[in-house]
């Protein structure tokens, strides 16, 4: 079987049901696990990324209005060497590649492939769609052995800050404009043992709020997951927040509270590591309560402001690894 999987999570749980040898197409955007960048690359992207947040969001804004596509697909590829089966997904159309734009590629092209489209809005529909790729290639055993082991995780997370203190958690999956998380992301925070203030619901999607009404959240925390960027990334794009009306007078960042997360590996790909991010952010949350460390780098911390001198409004952002934590 050929397969071509049109967006990071699905490459990802191709590999971990051991799919990698039917593989023979993945996203411009497919890099994990590492053996997946030798695999061919079936998609390109129409939009800038290495541009600010904001200058991201307009660009996707203008390509929308103007009703053109943000991925392009190979098309030469798909007519020489036609996949059986395109795992691809109906979640985000900014994420990947949407099933109506692959649609007329395929006609275009003749490609007579099954399609498997995923939808997932919240973490079961992660775990189920693990179910759904081992089923269509024949890897049921592999994919319930898979889920069993996640799902373990995840209870010995919630077990772990089960009954203590929960941090009020203002989770930011787009910094310019801010976008609170959204589908999946208010279940891991609330797992992770933080309150994630009810701006998102469990399986709704992200979208853009008012800034006073995120504001008035007075979070605690403050965790930066934007889609597709690393920790790094997220702690540079950072200092757009502090032109928003009282950010620096923020409870979460007057205490140094603010953390950038690798959002591109843990949060915005619907596919195992999700629960990285889930013991990710209960080790952030309530440090000293398991016993494996999380991966270097991938949590960085803002420097809290000087007790004297300068405002706090004056002050100038700074985030350092956040290191030797334990899991």
């Amino acid at each position: 079987m050929k397969i071509w999987s049109l967006l990071p999570s699905a490459t990802e749980i191709l590999f971990a049901l051991g799919l990698d040898q039917e593989i023979t197409g993945v996203t411009h955007e497919c890099d994990y696990p590492p053996k997946a960048n030798s695999k061919p690359r079936v998609t390109f992207s129409q939009i800038d990324s290495t541009r600010s947040s904001g200058e991201i969001d307009r660009q996707v804004t203008e390509r929308f209005r103007a009703g053109l596509e943000v991925y392009g697909i190979d098309q030469e590829r798909l007519r020489a060497d036609p996949p059986d089966l395109i795992v691809t997904q109906d979640l985000c159309p900014v994420c990947a590649v949407s099933p109506s734009d692959f649609a007329r590629h395929m006609e275009s092209a003749g490609c007579r492939a099954e399609v498997l489209t995923l939808n997932p809005n919240r973490l079961r529909d992660i775990l189920d769609d693990i179910r759904r790729i081992g089923e269509v290639t024949s890897k049921q055993a592999d994919a319930e052995a898979r889920v069993a082991e996640l799902s373990e995780r995840i209870d010995r997370v919630r077990d772990a800050v089960g009954g203590g203190e929960r941090p009020r958690v203002l989770c930011l999956e787009w910094l310019d404009p801010p976008m609170p998380g959204g589908h999946w992301v208010p279940e891991m925070l609330r797992l992770a043992g933080g309150d994630d203030c009810g701006l998102i619901s469990p399986g709704a999607p992200s979208r853009k709020l008012p800034w006073d009404e995120m504001q008035r959240t007075d979070p605690g925390i403050i965790a930066l997951t934007p889609c597709g960027f690393v920790a790094e990334r997220a702690a540079s794009e950072a200092e757009a927040l502090w032109e928003l009306d009282r950010w620096a007078m923020l409870p979460a960042v007057r205490k140094g509270q603010v953390y950038a997360l690798d959002g591109n590996s843990y949060f915005s790909r619907p596919g195992p590591r999700i629960v990285d991010g889930i013991e990710i952010l209960a080790n952030t949350f309530h440090p000293g309560r398991f016993a494996k460390m999380h991966p270097f780098g991938s949590v960085l911390k803002l420097v809290s402001p000087p007790a004297g001198g300068s405002s706090v409004e004056n002050w100038a952002p700074r985030f350092e690894p956040l290191i030797g934590v334990p899991l």
